[in-house]
């Protein structure tokens, strides 16, 4: 007898039998379907569906065991083995027409789903009472069967899901995974059994598992689930789906204009991707897996696309009503989904308590209410006064089962507050002290605060505090002329605080005292990292595990721009002096590009006083500066009388020239260069 067989029974099938009986878990609800149909207490026709490797063919051999158990003659069918006819099905599943005890069950129906609409009005129907067929495939059933009223009673659907944790953790016992390695697995495969045995299988073989994964197991993986993909706008569309937060047809249109509708169609019916409000997004192990495949297989294509999406997105945040800022802002933050700092944005993926809304007329004495409980009777003072303030800057947390508000969020802006604010709220009066004692605010700038009123525990590891990051990021980034931002948290944990710091905000030494309890401020100078900057640089893969990178942006007040904007003028021909100038390093020359910032500055220069050429009423500046800095002149004598005015008229024309010129460039250091045109017009 051959030593792989087994001794007992001498049959290599039994043995093989047995493995799968240890290895089989959970599965308690359809289990019981199928026994109440098994004892004519249920259904006649049981469909099961859902994505490749998700348990289907395992739980159809404990069907065929619990069917044998009781006497029941199974038949057994295998769409991949299957001719697609009406012949080949009848002659192979015939005995269900002739035995009302007989049990058919359908593997792998995808195979053959062009049988559907006979199997349902011709085949079935033929099926005696007292017969059981289950089908299990990929794709739900058409909707036809739903819209027919016959199907009502005899038709249960049941869509398979992943495994819950403690059954994904008896899969793991089943196949000996110690204790130490799991957390690993399950972080990979969640509860999707293929993934789960692959991922098994790497760490009991001495992986690291995410190495293996990358070949062996991500290939079987995308194998079974996947599959082949019918042409390359295909595959790229998968990918797009895989590397998004959620895809739309925008965003694939931003990819492949042409083709944006048909492929969102096709990714739409995919049996592994799932719909919500925002957008379509796969099975996070398919997610997982196609990632994983794509930066191994094409790093430089996968590190393009990534590019796209992103600027596609950023794009998004600047144009979206207030409305949808929040998924807007998230759908960008998780492209960076595996950098330490921005997982710390994204909270266990449970589900939704609570729902952003903006502050209502009835809200005023249920923010009080939660501010004291939570903080204390001086921070819900504060909070009540900054509410009729401002109520435009809050936003309500709302139960979503009963509408009540559990959370506040509020993005305050401040221009000079009042000594009464000042006085009220120990946070603004700390964060505006630091504003004018570090670098104070320039006319027409403004700061903001972030702060929160009443996160319950139960809601400090949900949803709730991703939307009000979200929303503090996306303020940041649409605000115009924005210096400095603040987040107030009372008593952080490090997780929080390592977050911020990678995401460039520097944590302010000075701690407000509010009820008693201190609040830390993490602050950020939006003049010296612009937001354009901040973006650039936390989309520079990976993030340093310090920070992001600190190089900041001289702030200069107007008078001394000004002044640097004339000696800049003086200095046009000496790239080497030019370099020494403060104006390189403001945010003037920073958003312009530029390998060399004199260069850029020079340039910069000089595209203003042309431009004043341009323009009837100020040729007689554009000629007195070009006279003076552009064409050589070594004295300004020279450039009048080259010009052929009287001196009187040449320093006139000049010191007016050089104001518009200062007026122009400080209108683009405030504003940045997204805003050139529009200051222009």
């Amino acid at each position: 007898m051959s030593p792989a067989t087994d001794y007992k029974t001498g049959l290599l099938g039994w043995r093989l039998q047995a493995a799968r009986e240890l290895s089989f878990v959970g599965r308690q609800e359809e289990l019981a379907l199928f026994n109440a149909a098994l004892y004519d207490n249920g259904c006649s026709v049981l469909y099961l569906h859902g994505p490749g490797g998700i348990g289907k063919s395992a739980l159809l051999r404990r069907f065929t065991q619990e069917a044998a158990a009781v006497g029941r003659p199974v038949v057994r069918l295998d769409g991949r083995m299957l001719p697609t006819s009406v012949a080949a099905f009848e002659a192979e599943a015939g005995e269900v027409l002739r035995d009302d005890r007989a049990v058919l069950l359908i593997d792998a129906f995808e195979e053959i789903q062009s049988l559907e609409g006979w199997l349902r009005e011709a085949f079935l129907p033929r099926v005696p009472m007292g017969a059981l067929v289950v089908i299990a495939g990929r794709l739900p059933p058409e909707m036809q069967w739903q819209a027919d009223p016959g199907w009502a009673g005899a038709l249960k659907v049941l869509p398979l899901r992943d495994l819950p944790t403690e059954e994904a953790q008896a899969l793991l016992d089943s196949c000996g995974v110690p204790g130490e390695l799991r957390e690993p697995v399950l972080a990979f495969a969640g509860g999707h059994p293929l993934a789960l045995l692959l991922s098994a299988t790497a760490k009991n073989r001495g992986h690291d598992g995410r190495g293996v994964m990358c070949h062996d197991a991500v290939v079987t993986l995308l194998d079974q689930m996947v599959g082949e993909m019918p042409s390359a706008a295909h595959q790229k569309a998968l990918e797009i789906c895989a590397h998004a937060y959620v895809t739309t047809e925008d965003l694939l249109r931003a990819f492949m204009p042409e083709q944006a509708g048909t492929l969102f169609r096709w990714l739409r019916r995919l049996p592994f991707v799932e719909a919500s409000s925002l957008g379509l997004f796969p099975h996070a192990v398919v997610r997982e897996a196609l990632e994983m495949d794509f930066r191994w297989r094409d790093p430089q294509g996968h590190a393009e696309m990534h590019e796209r999406i992103h600027a596609h997105l950023a794009e998004k945040v600047h144009a979206v009503p207030d409305a949808d800022l929040v998924g807007a802002v998230g759908a960008l933050l998780y492209l960076h989904r595996d950098e330490e700092a921005s997982s710390t944005f994204y909270s266990a993926r449970t589900e939704a308590l609570v729902e952003e809304d903006v502050l209502r007329a009835g809200d005023l004495d249920r923010l009080c209410q939660v501010a004291a409980e939570t903080d204390g009777e001086e921070s819900a003072a504060a909070a009540v006064l900054w509410a009729r303030r401002q109520p435009e800057a809050f936003r309500a947390y709302r139960l979503i089962e009963t509408g009540e508000p559990v959370a506040f969020f509020a993005w305050l802006t401040l221009s000079e507050p009042a000594e009464e604010e000042i006085a009220a709220d120990p946070v603004v009066a700390s964060v505006w002290a630091h504003a004018r004692a570090t670098a104070p605010l320039r006319a027409g700038e403004h700061l903001a605060v972030g702060r929160i009123w009443g996160i319950p525990e139960y809601l400090r590891k949900t949803p709730a505090m991703d939307m009000m990051a979200w929303r503090a990021v996306g303020h940041s980034l649409r605000s115009e002329r924005m210096a400095w931002s603040y987040i107030a948290m009372r008593c952080p944990n490090q997780g929080v605080v390592e977050c911020l710091r990678r995401y460039g905000l520097d944590e302010h030494t000075e701690r407000p005292v509010v009820d008693g309890a201190h609040f830390t401020l993490f602050t950020h100078d939006w003049r010296a990292v612009p937001a354009q900057v901040w973006l650039e640089r936390l989309n520079r893969v990976p993030v340093p595990v310090g920070q992001l990178p600190s190089t900041k942006l001289e702030v200069l007040s107007r008078s001394e721009f000004a002044e640097a904007i004339r000696q800049a003028l003086r200095q046009m021909s000496r790239l080497d002096a030019l370099a020494s100038s403060p104006l390189t390093r403001t945010r003037l020359i920073s958003e312009r590009g530029g390998a060399d910032p004199a260069t850029t500055l020079r340039d910069l220069l000089r595209q203003v006083i042309d431009e004043l050429g341009e323009d009837p009423r100020s040729v007689k500046f554009h000629r007195a500066l070009s006279a003076t800095f552009l064409n050589g002149a070594p004295t300004q004598e020279v450039a009048a009388e080259r010009l052929g005015l009287p001196f009187t008229t040449y320093r006139r024309h000049l010191v007016a020239g050089i104001e518009r010129v200062c007026a122009e460039l400080w209108h683009l250091e405030l504003y940045g260069t997204a805003q050139d045109q529009k200051i222009r017009d």
